[in-house]
């Protein structure tokens, strides 16, 4: 059996194939990236697949079996056609499966939308499809959290325009176990899973990073005028108001959903504590 999986040198991807590797060993596992060079790291047969080209992944699933997508990263118009090139080459390779990393969200009027909206199409595309398949709605990763620990500790606090909503946080080793599951474990398709451990506050995840972190952090919530001012100058305007987005989101009970993780994995999602753990133990 060989499977596939796209953006295979992104964090998410690669994160999957290790698991992979572990599961079904090296020689069944083909990473697929716009530019080969940049997954040659991970140890697999690597394929060329550019999102913007249905000829080259029309090649790329020769004598794949199962394929896991990574969502792209570009703009959302452009995402949903990307994606079109990837289900219609599956189709075209008679694959036995295909699974698509989604996000959790609803749209509730901020700069996320656009995001949000352009996942959901690519969801109905695939249930439309010929394809056997299985969708996972990612909660929000932990890691940038984690990475801004500096950040947080120079001001004392996380800050943000979140306010009291709750967010459902993931990390992505919890999420390349499950989706490694949804790939081999052919009972589980036709349904869509949300991957997140139980949502919580910004004031929590302070809570839980001064645990293991020893710091003496709080939560400053800011307007959405505000922060969206701050991610811009910071980010750049298109990331900037995405992350923004993000964070009103939360605010509006966007990313407040109950997880599905314990029906893939048979085990209840790890707590945010633990995920916080993890990555400073790593």
């Amino acid at each position: 059996m060989k499977i596939a999986v796209t953006a295979a040198n992104g964090n998410l991807g690669a994160a999957i194939v290790k698991e992979l590797k572990t599961q079904i060993g090296a020689e069944n596992v083909i990473a697929i990236a716009r530019t080969p060079k940049k997954a040659e790291f991970l140890g697999v047969e690597v394929r060329k697949g550019d999102y913007d080209s249905y000829t080259d992944f029309e090649s790329a699933l020769k004598g794949v079996d199962k394929i896991l997508v990574v969502s792209g990263m570009d703009t959302p118009k452009k995402r949903i056609q990307q994606h079109r090139n990837i289900i219609k080459a599956a189709e075209a390779n008679s694959l036995n499966k295909i699974v698509y990393t989604s996000i959790v969200g609803n749209t509730t009027n901020t700069a996320f939308d656009p995001i949000i909206n352009s996942n959901r199409q690519t969801e109905r595309d695939i249930e439309a499809s010929k394809l056997n398949w299985a969708i996972g709605r990612n909660g929000l990763y932990i890691e940038p959290d984690l990475e801004y620990i500096e950040q947080y500790k120079t001001k004392g606090c996380i800050w943000n325009s979140a306010g009291d909503g709750k967010c459902a946080y993931t990390s992505r080793e919890e999420l390349a176990n499950a989706y490694v599951q949804m790939l081999l474990n052919d009972s589980i398709k036709y349904n869509v899973y949300n991957l997140a451990a139980t949502p919580i506050t910004q004031q929590e995840l302070a809570n839980e990073i001064n645990k293991t972190y020893s710091t003496k952090l709080t939560y400053k919530q800011l307007s959405s005028e505000e922060y969206l001012e701050e991610r811009k100058a910071e980010l750049g305007n298109f990331i900037g108001t995405v992350v923004s987005g993000i964070y009103d989101g939360i605010n509006n009970g966007s990313f407040n959903v109950a997880s599905d993780y314990e029906k893939v994995m048979n085990r209840k999602h790890k707590l945010v504590s633990e995920l916080i753990k993890d990555f400073k133990n790593k």
